[in-house]
């Protein structure tokens, strides 16, 4: 965690102006809150689990939202479904292990489907359209994008309190 005066979502840029700069300024901050989480934990903090029944971890929830991303990414193509990236069903949660390169690979991986859905979406300057497969109008999957990020930035939250004690963010 940082400081206030290290905060990297607090810059002098100017406010958004306009809906599409809102949803991308509040995607880009969400982001950097769940980055900000997992920051000086270690890979054994970083794959702890919540409370049991749960499988929930940080590490799980990098993996979940890489998934996420490529899925999302499905649902606006035409083309053939890209398949999940670490196996089937919620394998995103439950095959995290405590080896040092997961959180790299993890935290690679998401980027890289962040930037690949991120300039799908910017194809298209009307977010009233509907694109896709799925036929989902761009400003409801920027909505959504941003819900996704943020319920799992306070699930960060809660597992970084219980970790280390931190809070805020």
């Amino acid at each position: 965690m940082v400081g206030p005066d290290e905060d990297p979502r607090d810059t002098d840029e100017p406010d958004p102006v306009g809906e599409a700069q809102t949803y991308l300024r509040y995607l880009r901050d969400y982001r950097m809150t769940l980055e900000l989480k997992c920051q000086g934990l270690n890979p054994q903090q970083l794959a702890q689990r919540s409370v049991p029944p749960s499988t929930m971890s940080l590490l799980g929830l990098l993996r979940h939202l890489a998934e996420v991303e490529r899925d999302w990414r499905n649902w606006i193509t035409y083309g053939q479904k890209q398949g999940r990236i670490f196996g089937p069903h919620d394998a995103d949660f439950n095959d995290v292990d405590e080896e040092p390169e997961t959180f790299d690979q993890a935290l690679e991986i998401l980027h890289d489907e962040q930037q690949v859905t991120d300039s799908r979406v910017a194809q298209y300057q009307d977010l009233g359209l509907l694109i896709g497969r799925e036929q989902i109008a761009v400003r409801e999957l920027q909505v959504h994008r941003i819900e996704e990020y943020a319920r799992h930035c306070g699930h960060a939250d809660l597992l970084s309190e219980c970790i280390d004690g931190r809070v805020g963010q």
